[in-house]
């Protein structure tokens, strides 16, 4: 069969990516494949049987899986080339390979793409990536390290598979290169915390689980699984106890210093990620320990939003779990901001999160609420409110840097400010209507004045995952850089500050001005949030909306498939 495609180009490879969900890996690898030119269509499948009907719909040339719970059948990979994405390093094998290279404190791991064979995770390999491990979640590797690696390991191998020659290597445990083995589905046992081991041993397996399926854990008799955790190196206490809280985060006393818990879950059937203080209700009766977005702190501790300067610029981040704003949330940023630009500085830039930028109105915290129709419009409104103030700033230019993803009305938030940047490797879903939502975020005002009325509405309706470098296409950002994490901090802050201090200030700053009293002239930004609102409140009331936010949260169902 390899013979047989030698020299194709790119579309004329039919491709069927087949996944389990269409997460982050999934969507990163669809829309790097399209820009590259390969005709693909992503399915979302959940056993055997819809994999086999996958299959016959698309009558694929090759699939590639980033990301299944369920093998390939023999009946699929035995009459087609199936490419298997596996975040392990070569001859690593078992469902649990991130989990394990964290806990085990590993510096290097990888990515192997591999072909489907009767033996789990035991195929030719087709390609592989190795990478430098930092300490961070299992869901910030994943959606960074790993996801920049195992594109440019499915490029390769896709591109070998056209080529004809050379086809996969054999899988070979005596290779002094293949340093990987079979490992066990990681347990529950493995992941249990004595909170009387250091912070770093603690974090660990934190880390580890997190974002799934976390770490289990006893407080006040109940047990939940425990999410986002972060050091702390201030605070001191009884191994094991709860020292305080902090804007719905709680801290726990470790053997060496103490650690905080963003988000629990209880383990009752149904229970969802919420903000520790709202998990553990009226059991929750700790100190509130605050911490200014502007404090200037010297050791590691947690905050969801704070502020640095440099060089006449201002950076805000707000690194929120999930990237999922909620209405406080989406208050304080906005105090932030507008202390911001009180600031003797000439720009701010909207760092957002590193592992997700934004994704917009906090659903989970909506879902918990007695009233989620009523914390549906507070949510929507104080974003809103956060989005006009980026908008009608006069006294800065404003930056956003889209380091990590963003959707709905988190993409469309950085949209407000005046220049958009973004990592090579970002993804973008720029849109509403999976969630039986029209939108907000002066979408009809942020998104048309850059691709056009027209482009607007596709991008808004399809409801496809883009590139960066799509949107850099398209006009929707400015500019990508290249290169990991490290690289895109270095450049956007060298850009921002040269912009800053050029002699060009000025007259952008002007501009600006100018064009922010035509665009009012022509219609008031009031009348594109009055009209959008309107849909909005209608929306709210709609059982499609509550109905769809609930499958999401509860992962009911498989995500749709972009095609």
């Amino acid at each position: 069969m390899l013979g047989r495609v030698g020299g194709r180009h790119a579309g004329e490879v039919h491709v069927l990516l087949m996944a389990s969900g269409i997460n982050s890996l999934t969507q990163r690898i669809l829309v790097d494949l399209k820009d590259e030119g390969y005709n693909v269509v992503a399915s979302a499948v959940t056993d055997q049987s819809q994999m086999h009907e996958a299959f016959e719909h698309a009558k694929p040339d090759l699939v590639v899986a980033p990301y299944l719970k369920k093998a390939i059948p023999e009946a699929i990979w035995s009459a087609c080339p199936c490419l298997v994405v596996h975040p392990g390093v070569r001859g690593d094998r078992g469902p649990s390979s991130l989990d394990w290279a964290i806990l085990d404190g590993e510096d290097n791991w990888g990515v192997t793409v591999l072909q489907a064979n009767a033996e789990f995770d035991a195929g030719d390999i087709w390609a592989h990536r190795d990478f430098r491990m930092r300490t961070a979640s299992k869901s910030a590797l994943y959606r960074h390290e790993v996801a920049d690696a195992a594109s440019e390991a499915v490029g390769e191998a896709l591109l070998r598979f056209r080529e004809g020659n050379p086809g996969p290597t054999m899988l070979d445990y005596t290779s002094p290169e293949v340093r990987g083995r079979a490992r066990p589905a990681m347990k529950q046992s493995d992941r249990a915390l004595d909170w009387s081991a250091s912070t770093a041993e603690i974090m660990r397996k934190l880390r580890c689980s997190d974002s799934s399926p976390g770490t289990a854990d006893t407080i006040y008799g109940e047990q939940y699984y425990l999410f986002g955790a972060h050091e702390d190196d201030y605070l001191r206490g009884p191994p094991g106890d709860i020292l305080g809280q902090r804007h719905g985060a709680i801290c726990r006393a470790t053997g060496d210093g103490s650690v905080w818990l963003e988000r629990l879950k209880s383990a009752d059937p149904g229970s969802i990620k919420l903000p520790a203080s709202v998990a553990l209700g009226s059991r929750c009766q700790l100190p509130e320990l605050s911490l200014p977005a502007t404090a200037e702190i010297t050791k590691r501790t947690f905050r969801d939003i704070h502020y640095e300067e440099c060089h006449q610029v201002g950076y805000l981040h707000f690194e929120f779990y999930n990237g999922a704003m909620s209405t406080s949330q989406c208050r304080r940023l906005q105090r932030a901001y507008r202390w911001a630009r009180q600031r003797p500085t000439k720009a701010i830039v909207l760092m957002g999160g590193e592992d997700l930028w934004s994704n917009g109105v906090d659903l989970a915290a909506i879902e918990a609420a007695d009233d989620p129709v009523a914390e549906s419009w507070g949510n929507i409104n104080a974003i809103d409110d956060l989005v006009r103030d980026i908008i009608t700033t006069g006294s800065h230019l404003t930056f956003a840097a889209f380091a990590g993803n963003a959707g709905a009305g988190g993409a469309i938030l950085g949209l407000a400010a005046d220049l958009v940047y973004a990592r090579d490797g970002v993804v973008l879903n720029p849109h509403y209507k999976t969630m039986h939502l029209s939108g907000s975020e002066y979408w009809t005002y942020l998104l048309p004045r850059r691709v056009g009325d027209q482009q607007a509405l596709d991008i808004t309706e399809q409801c496809r995952p883009m590139s960066a470098r799509t949107a850099e296409r398209l006009g929707m950002i400015d500019a990508t850089f290249a290169g990991p994490l490290s690289n895109f901090h270095f450049a956007l802050r060298a850009e921002v500050e040269w912009l800053t201090a050029g002699a060009d200030y000025d007259r952008r700053l002007n501009q600006k001005r100018q064009q922010r009293d035509q665009d009012e002239a022509r219609k008031p930004l009031q009348m594109y949030r009055d009209e959008e609102l309107a849909h909005m409140q209608h929306d709210f009331t709609q059982t499609a909306y509550h109905e769809a936010r609930h499958r999401f949260l509860h992962k009911c169902t498989a995500v749709p498939a972009p095609v």
